[in-house]
């Protein structure tokens, strides 16, 4: 088998960056190179194309990477992905598919049955490609959870994988990270790790290559190579750690999104964050809404848990008001069914069965059924759902859709923010999107040792 594990120090350290970036810089060599994640924990999922069943579901990241290799995204390079309901539990989808739920309970034994699956899907990769470029998830020095790993040093033993580990140096301490990663590593796991990448460097690299030179004397391991930290570097993102307080545009018109605690395919605004007329913000008060042109309720994983935090918080009433002054709100997916008059639960998909009441701005019921809904829209758009609705989906200046994704097209998104904002749209997000992952190639080519990376996938660790 050839490839190659991208693990990280800790969790948004760079994995995905360097993953993408590898997918790009191979592709154009004329490698046939596949991205794969064994599991991932993201709310941030896209449909794709699957055999036998109208659609599959993977994290986004996986998505982007199978655009940066130019391969066809499938269900195989992300088969494990974890959607977090609650602190404690997650549900879970297989091979693109619903398969119930896990808890922190049963951790260790209820994922025995996804690191067959998950390892099955690498083979299954690896016997159809040249290389695969595995993602692993947080550290693979997380020690309580060696046993039952399948992500990081457990894929790499599965597989014979060189590992490489991204540091992330705007933290600080990635030195001690490094270090620290491998000594906390048993022999064999530690066989396996090959070297090491900084990322987000910023400054003079004669200052750093001391401390590089110095870590690889005390570890044995070469650095592959320093990505320098850039403005324009841009993915869809996995999670909503950095969400609050994160802007993007710069625009007069201000766009407020609901930072909802189960807040899930939030990348549905990046598209209206590229708009320079825009000022796109996450918020999660009533004055965080306050002077918007266009209020935005987005996605979640806990629609109803999520409506009763929203009226918790007052923010209930300031999209009522926002509504009440004939300004523009849209709901996506579990947003557009809050907007609604009732949510109904009986078979307890979220939660405890209850019915509960919704904002009452848009005349449509929801009623969550047991078989979730994966369905792809061209030339964009997905959805991922298990409530349906039922009723009219525009009312004045407020308008829900079940459809995550349609800002990507550009049609859609010019026709909706000259209705709505009197906006023209000045961009186009696939092109934006392209330039992006060129721009991560590109970074990859220049700053890192691709051909150490490619020989090492080829010919694993010595």
């Amino acid at each position: 088998m050839t490839g190659l594990l991208v693990a990280g120090t800790t969790s948004d350290a760079g994995k995905s960056v360097v993953t993408t970036g590898l997918c790009r810089a191979l592709v154009r060599r004329g490698v046939r190179v596949a991205p794969y994640k064994a599991q991932n924990m993201s709310n941030n999922s896209m449909v794709v194309s699957s055999r036998g069943a109208e659609g599959a579901e993977i994290g986004r990241a996986q998505w982007i990477q199978a655009l940066a290799a130019r391969v066809e995204p499938e269900a195989a390079m992300n088969p494990v992905l974890l959607k977090p309901g609650s602190d404690h539990r997650s549900h879970v989808v297989v091979m693109g598919r619903p398969a119930g739920e896990v808890s922190a309970t049963d951790w260790e034994s209820g994922r025995a049955h996804l690191a067959e699956a998950a390892h099955a899907a690498y083979d299954d990769l690896a016997a159809r490609f040249e290389v695969v470029v595995a993602e692993g998830a947080g550290s693979p020095a997380e020690i309580n959870l060696r046993r039952s790993d399948y992500v990081n040093m457990g894929l790499a033993r599965h597989a014979d994988l060189p590992v490489v580990v991204v540091g992330d140096i705007d933290r600080g301490g990635v030195f001690a990270a490094f270090v620290g990663t491998l000594a906390l590593l048993d022999e064999e796991d530690a066989r396996l790790l090959a070297g090491w990448v900084v990322n987000k460097f910023r400054g003079s690299l004669e200052l750093l290559r001391p401390g590089l030179q110095e870590l690889e004397a005390r570890t044995g391991r070469p650095v592959h190579g320093v990505l320098p930290w850039h403005p324009d570097v841009w993915l869809d993102s996995e999670d909503a750690l950095d969400l609050e307080g994160r802007r993007s545009g710069g625009g007069s018109r201000r766009v407020a999104v609901v930072r909802l605690p189960r807040i899930s395919n939030f990348t549905d605004v990046d598209a209206l964050g590229l708009e320079p007329d825009l000022d796109v913000v996450f918020a999660s008060t009533p004055r965080g809404l306050a002077d918007a042109d266009l209020v935005v309720l987005p996605g979640t994983r806990a629609t109803i848990a999520d409506l009763a935090w929203l009226r918790e918080r007052g923010l209930d009433r300031a999209v009522l008001d926002h509504a009440a002054a004939g300004r523009p709100v849209l709901g996506i997916c579990g947003g557009c069914q809050m907007l609604g008059r009732t949510i109904a639960d009986p078979l307890g998909v979220e939660g405890p069965p209850v019915t509960v009441a919704g904002l009452g701005l848009l005349d449509l019921a929801t009623e969550f059924t047991t078989e979730k809904v994966l369905r792809r829209h061209e030339p964009a758009g997905y959805e991922i759902h298990h409530g349906r609705v039922a009723g009219q989906l525009t009312s004045g200046a407020v308008t829900g859709t079940m459809v995550h994704g349609s800002f990507e097209e550009d049609a859609a998104r010019a026709a909706y923010l000259s209705a709505t904002l009197g906006v023209t749209s000045r961009t186009s997000f696939p092109a934006a999107r392209e330039r992006r992952l060129d721009l991560l190639g590109d970074l990859v080519e220049e700053h890192l040792d691709v051909d150490a990376l490619l020989r090492l996938a080829r010919e694993g660790v010595a």
